[in-house]
């Protein structure tokens, strides 16, 4: 135990270290909120990739392979294909449209500078759209964290989700967007290390505390659900194109020309990692028998297979999980909600900072609960957030008559219709993943409400947008 709390001490003061230097080169709220445009393709692919994957990827989807098998690797194929389309179509796109259309620091801001709205109306409602069911997504950061603490270091379920928020709260509020690039960046190698390392020494190193051969693992078997449910699986992909947290790495980037070099290392990062997390999975039910809980599976097996100091490093790597992607979602609904045009830098730093605070604390009261399981909160969060944004995003760069009404109508579609198909409509024909017909009808009530009011300043934005795609000049 003293080997393993060493180590994850360290990791912890080395997070700390860089959030300093981070809060020192942290002068403006352009900074604060989206690092200057001065990130690099290595740090935009890997910051994106431990922000998106977070505590799912190292908890929650080993656990859902370890219980139901292989048929959940659907949403692995989805989330790859959707990925790859977000960083081949999306990336340069927002990058020159974010700068073209105003030099926007949020998602919010760039959809009212595109469709030129009179009023904050849009830049609100998108806000609200993201405060929802991003606080609902950094509570199962939370959840990740309170389950790691409670699991190795045998603390009560609150007192571990509480030191668990403190860490985050605090490196987050102090470095900003800084912060959060390069921390993730360093989390990101940590996660993909792990991942190909425990299930490696699983395989082929014995343990006197291993029961090998525990449980039969589950096949292949995509009719275990059925064909609505396997389309509703992939349709995980399209989340991609709504997540703010991924998206502010694109409009980071230093150049857009950076897009194509963050895309393959981004790409590469993401299936080596998720291939590990597959093995981690048939790694715990080859060699462990059936456990409590099934998303701590790589605890277990660090606990069993790996020194106390090495196990430390895999602690910190779980954390690292959990803290990537809840401090760049807090980092996102702090700038959605509070924007620079009406305050100056310094008050605009110091509200973004007490609005992490505060927003952190709501989603802790939203994780309390110890019997939380970290894969169904994220795929709820997950599918109000993508049938939200996402249909606005892909409407704004890539349909010349989208208008400010068709977006409002289109997020307020989504946010109704993610949570009524979740709770209410399951089972029979409804047996789907509620992204794909709130995504569906989002798109076709945006689509519908461009075409039947048009706006000719929205149009002008789109064409300048187009000239200077065209020209390269951004």
């Amino acid at each position: 135990m003293h080997g393993l709390l060493t180590a994850f001490i360290a990791y912890l003061v080395a997070l700390f270290l860089v959030a300093l230097y981070a809060n020192y080169r942290t002068k403006s709220m352009t900074d604060f909120a989206i690092g200057g445009r001065s990130i690099s393709s290595p740090v935009a692919a890997l910051s994106a990739g431990a922000s998106d994957m977070s505590g799912w990827l190292l908890l929650g989807l080993p656990g859902a392979i370890y219980l139901s098998g292989l048929v959940e690797l659907w949403i692995v194929i989805g989330l790859v294909v959707g990925a790859l389309l977000n960083w081949s179509f999306v990336a340069k796109r927002l990058r020159v449209a974010s700068v073209v259309w105003g030099d926007a620091t949020s998602i919010p801001h760039v959809l009212r500078l595109r469709v030129a709205a009179n009023g904050p109306l849009l830049e609100i409602v998108a806000a609200v759209a993201i405060v929802i069911f991003f606080t609902i997504y950094i509570s199962a950061g939370f959840i990740a964290g309170a389950k790691l603490f409670e699991s190795v270091f045998n603390l009560d379920y609150a007192w571990a989700l509480l030191l668990g928020a403190f860490i985050v709260l605090c490196y987050t509020a102090l470095g900003g967007f800084l912060a959060v690039s390069w921390t993730d960046t360093f989390q990101a190698l940590l996660m993909m290390l792990v991942l190909v390392i425990v299930p490696i020494l699983a395989f082929s190193v014995g343990s006197p505390n291993v029961n090998v051969n525990a449980t039969t693992p589950p096949v292949w078997d995509a009719g275990a659900y059925g064909v609505l449910s396997v389309i509703g699986l992939l349709a995980w992909g399209l989340g991609y194109f709504g997540q703010p947290h991924i998206l502010k790495r694109f409009m980071a980037l230093r150049s857009p020309d950076d897009a194509r070099a963050a895309r393959t290392i981004g790409m590469s990062w993401m299936v080596i990692s998720c291939i590990g997390a597959v093995a981690v999975a048939y790694a715990g039910l080859h060699l462990l028998p059936r456990i409590e809980d099934e998303e701590t599976i790589l605890i277990k097996l660090s606990e069993v297979l790996l020194n106390p100091w090495i196990a430390g490093i895999v602690i910190a790597a779980i954390m690292a999980a959990a803290m990537s992607t809840v401090d760049s979602q807090l980092m996102v609904i702090t700038t959605s909600i509070v924007n620079s045009r009406w305050l100056n830098d310094r008050a605009a730093l110091f509200v973004n900072r007490i609005g992490v605070i505060a927003v952190g604390t709501i989603a802790v009261l939203l994780a309390l609960d110890p019997d939380s399981k970290i894969f169904g909160t994220v795929s709820l969060a997950w599918a109000g957030i993508g049938a939200s944004i996402g249909p606005c995003v892909l409407f704004s760069l890539f349909y010349r008559k989208t208008t400010g009404p068709a977006l409002i109508a289109g997020i307020l579609v989504a946010i109704v219709v993610v949570p009524i198909w979740n709770e209410i409509l399951s089972g029979g024909i409804f047996d789907i993943y509620a992204l794909l017909p709130a995504f569906v009808l989002s798109s076709l009530v945006i689509w519908s409400v461009s075409y039947l009011w048009p706006n000719e300043l929205a149009k002008k934005n789109f064409d300048e947008f187009i000239d200077r795609m065209d020209s390269g000049s951004t």
